[in-house]
């Protein structure tokens, strides 16, 4: 089993695939390789960002007091229960609103 690929390895290797295909110096099987490898480290790469967004957010709550604590999986995602707890404890536009003027 390999290892997980880094986000930084990920999104270099997708753009040196880009860089390959637009120069349209290859078979045509081989440009059908690369673009598949290219489709699955755009995926893995958009995953990565998800992950990170929502273990933002999560961090970003709990600096906040809207959150106690937030354990999170072996993937980065905070806890279903703790998410839905977060969406409870969501203040309101019109008081997020009037917090950023103080």
């Amino acid at each position: 089993m390999e290892p997980e690929l880094k986000f930084e390895k990920a999104l270099e290797r997708l753009e040196k695939i880009v860089e390959d295909l637009e120069s349209g110096n290859m078979p045509l099987e081989d440009a059908l390789k690369k673009y598949e490898e290219g489709v699955k480290l755009s995926r893995l790469c958009a995953q990565k960002l998800t992950q990170a967004e929502s273990k933002i957010e999560v961090l970003t709550r709990t600096l906040n007091g809207a959150l106690e604590s937030a354990p999170f999986d072996s993937e980065g995602s905070a806890a279903k229960s703790d998410r839905k707890k977060i969406k409870k404890r969501e203040p309101d536009s019109s008081q997020a609103d009037e917090e950023l003027l103080l």
